[in-house]
């Protein structure tokens, strides 16, 4: 199953934030959008889920148009974790989880033991297991993360969206929720905004400023202190490091 963007726009407010971007998550790949602030990427991503109507362009999963599958099927394929996740009830994080297996449910129907196991080990895989009966509107912005996540790890998709998801958490739960979403062998699009973790975990990134795609490929391809330069308007030193093999970035900070 993969996910392609066919020329996407976005227009807000009368100004166009997302400018006819083309690009595709095929074969269990993780593919990560970076960027500066304001470049685009949460719009574009909340273009292809469906909380922003597109001015122009398409949505395909499996070459079907996303407007074309019934909320239930889609919730069956295609799992989110946006960046803010204010829930105004006050729930258990048990209760939380077991949400993401409402696309699985007829009408009225009761969770049953598999859905309760399932959100156990997406509870467990993300560290959050002595956390079931907590209140929700106790964890702390970290938590919450780990809890959205669990939540769509419950449900199971094909593809899964991830705005940020690294947002508000220590550096551990950080390498622990990439390698946890790395390892799910699923599609994956992630909105990223530190270089360093999309080096580590991304098979091909792409840039976006100002609304548009400024290069794509592989993390090797793309991180350069050129593009952090362009992009950022940043100086740095990029090289790879010998004992993991991997891109490290040292910014340097600016003359004054």
């Amino acid at each position: 199953m993969d996910l392609k963007v066919k020329e996407l726009k976005v227009t807000l407010s009368k100004k166009e934030i997302v400018k006819g971007i083309d690009l595709a998550v095929t074969n269990n790949k993780f593919i990560g959008l970076i960027g500066p602030n304001g470049s685009g990427k949460s719009t574009l991503l909340k273009a292809i889920y469906g909380v922003i109507k597109p001015s122009f362009g398409d949505v395909f999963i499996t070459d079907k148009d996303i407007k074309s599958y019934s909320k239930k099927s889609l919730a069956k394929t295609l799992g989110v974790v946006s960046q803010f996740n204010n829930i105004n009830f006050d729930f258990k994080v048990i209760d939380i989880v077991l949400m993401g297996r409402a696309p699985y449910k007829g009408l009225l129907e009761q969770d049953n033991k598999d859905d309760y196991d399932i959100a156990l080990k997406a509870l467990y895989q993300v560290g959050m297991i002595d956390f079931v009966q907590k209140s929700f509107s106790l964890l702390s912005g970290g938590e919450k993360q780990r809890v959205i996540l669990a939540r769509a790890i419950a449900q199971k998709p094909k593809i899964l969206i991830l705005d940020e998801p690294t947002n508000h958490l220590d550096i551990k739960y950080q390498l622990e929720v990439m390698s946890i979403v790395k390892n799910l062998n699923i599609c994956v699009l992630a909105a990223l905004h530190d270089l360093t973790l999309a080096s580590q975990f991304c098979d091909e990134i792409y840039v976006l400023k100002d609304g548009n795609i400024v290069c794509k490929g592989t993390p090797n391809e793309v991180i350069t202190k050129e593009m952090i330069k362009e992009v950022y308007d940043v100086d740095s030193n990029v090289y790879m490091n010998p004992l993991t093999n991997k891109l490290s970035i040292e910014y340097l900070p600016p003359a004054l």
